[in-house]
């Protein structure tokens, strides 16, 4: 098996540099300068670089029931190199669109590391999807092959196509296969471990292809390249502070972006351990268990698991990691400075999109400014541009990256729509969709979505500030603010409030709140409605303010009126 040469020494000189300085975000930030291999494959001139003779660990899954698997570089490169033979005499060619419906189990990477080398397509996609959803993927993505899960089969057969279907796991016997018309995956393990190409990878050809999770409209396909995901989390990796022999811990659900930034590139750029805890019902307590016996040493999660982990007792955990960090959505304050008590550890916040990889963040070594994303990423630019005038503002307007700068993490567009292509990357500018604020230092603050973002009375209000604010009381464990009308100010906040364990829905925890937003808020802040519900969300776990738009401006008889409490 031959490698790249050039491409893997330039990428090796690119993310050594990151490595030697973390700790120093202005050299870092100052000095990178991102690798533009023309011909560049992660799985065969990084990926298989990296695992000859390397028997460490780089996937670690631990199953509900305690038993784990391990499996170590080297093990994985034939493993992936045996799946990319077989997937091959299956029919699976260069370019082809492989949609892979998998959870957390080791033949996900095997697979994506062995469709990379083939240089297929991969459409990440969730176990949770419906029918439905798997309908829009396989047409709008044009589906050529389905790799699932031996008990996700059933969901295919109201979905239309001639494409080839593989099923993973338990429940798939040899021979005819179970369910008819689907091929074993497990065969693929007597497949040849040594792989050759049948075609040199250019940097620019296209790798995935990801629908995003739709939290105003219908989920867009973005597409990214062998160098804009590969290579571009040059820059995640660089803010989850990995080192080579890490232990990474990233709870984030197959078939979404973030299981890719920091489940996959992020920490096998770096050299580190893919370290997965499986589980049916969250549990902190088990969660921290598994985190001491293992040996975690950075852990990335979403907020919702940051809200539920402090509703623990977080010193239970007897070896903090060295490194935590959130993404997703918005760290809220409360939950880093609790965190900070019990494990003398900064949780740091950061900001990407599946179009992009890290945008923004706040890095190992530098100071964190409580309520800030942080600050551009090596490699990124960032613009700001007032909504109004559409010109660069130096204080508040929409987050834009500067394509000028020709940075390596953005996607090549939305696929199969140049309009809106076009429209999100118009004047050398990639559009975000998101506000933010900058302080003298070069500190960014999110706002919020720019169709979250309302005026009442005049004023803007962000929904993510005052969902902070409510986060700080006791009875919140979750929050979401939307606009209700209003006849004399336009337009009120009204909280939608999930509640912490121990408190009930009523006029009484009504009152408490009200007060409470009397207490921490300006007046012309203040929520004047709220409503005690589930929030609504997408199957990747984002809170559908859409709906909660809609939701209160057909009216609810179930709210209570910050005016009925005096």
């Amino acid at each position: 098996m031959t490698h790249n040469t050039g491409a893997t020494a330039e990428f090796l000189a690119a993310r050594d540099f990151l490595l030697e300085r973390r700790g120093d975000y202005a050299a870092a930030h100052a000095g990178f300068t991102w690798p533009r291999p023309e011909r560049f494959n992660w799985a065969l001139d990084w990926f298989d670089h990296i695992a000859e003779g390397n028997g460490a660990d780089a996937l670690r899954i631990v199953e509900e029931d305690g038993t784990s698997r391990s499996l170590s570089f080297a093990e994985l490169s034939a493993r992936s190199a045996s799946a990319a033979n077989w997937l091959r005499d299956q029919g699976v060619a260069a370019g082809d669109r492989v949609l892979v419906m998998l959870g957390n189990q080791r033949e996900l990477w095997e697979v994506m590391l062995g469709a990379m080398k083939l240089r297929a397509v991969v459409i990440p996609a969730t176990p949770l999807l419906g029918a439905a959803d798997l309908r829009d993927r396989i047409e709008r993505g044009h589906v050529r092959h389905v790799i699932a899960r031996a008990e996700d089969t059933g969901k295919f057969d109201e979905v239309p196509g001639t494409y080839t279907r593989i099923a993973a796991g338990a429940g798939v016997p040899a021979g005819a296969g179970v369910p008819a018309g689907w091929l074993r995956l497990e065969d693929m393990y007597a497949a040849d471990a040594h792989f050759s190409p049948d075609g040199e990878t250019l940097a620019t050809d296209p790798l995935m292809l990801y629908f995003t999770s739709g939290t105003t409209a219908r989920p867009k396909l973005v597409e990214h390249t062998h160098a804009s995901y590969p290579i571009g989390h040059l820059s995640t990796m660089y803010w989850l502070g990995l080192r080579p022999g890490d232990v990474h811990l990233n709870i984030a659900s197959p078939g979404w972006a973030k299981h890719a930034w920091s489940n996959l590139f992020a920490p096998w750029n770096a050299g580190a351990t893919v370290f997965v805890h499986n589980y049916t019902r969250f549990d902190a307590e088990r969660l921290m268990a598994e985190m001491d016996r293992h040996g975690v040493s950075t852990f990335c999660a979403p907020p919702t698991v940051w809200r539920m982990l402090i509703q623990s007792d977080l010193t239970q955990l007897r070896t903090p990691p060295r490194e935590a960090v959130a993404a997703g959505e918005p760290l809220n304050p409360e939950v880093i400075e609790k965190v900070r008590e019990a494990w003398g550890v900064t949780i740091r916040d950061g900001f990407g999109q599946t179009e992009t990889t890290l945008q923004i963040g706040n890095f190992p070594g530098a100071p964190v400014k409580p309520g800030s994303m942080g600050r551009p990423a090596p490699g990124y630019e960032i613009v700001l541009l007032d909504p109004v005038t559409g010109k660069e503002s130096p204080d508040e307007g929409e987050l834009c990256v500067d394509l000028r700068t020709r940075p390596a993490g953005v996607m090549t567009g939305y696929r199969d729509d140049p309009a809106r292509t076009a429209e999100a990357m118009a004047d050398g500018l990639y559009r975000t969709g998101d506000i933010a604020s900058r302080d003298e230092t070069g500190y960014l603050t999110y706002v919020g979505r720019s169709d979250d973002v309302f005026k009442a009375s005049d004023y803007k209000i962000s929904p993510f500030e005052l969902e902070s604010a409510l986060l700080e009381h006791e009875a919140v464990a979750e929050a979401a603010v939307v606009p209700a009308p209003d006849p004399l100010r336009l337009a009120v906040p009204k909280a939608y409030i999930a509640l912490a364990a121990g408190w009930e829905p009523g006029p009484e925890t009504a009152r408490a709140l009200f007060a409470h937003s009397r207490a921490v808020l300006s007046p012309y802040k203040r929520i004047r409605r709220i409503e005690f519900a589930e929030l609504p969300k997408t199957v990747s776990g984002k809170i559908r303010r859409v709906e909660l738009r809609e939701l209160t401006a057909a009216g609810s008889g179930a709210e209570y009126d910050e005016a009925d409490f005096g």
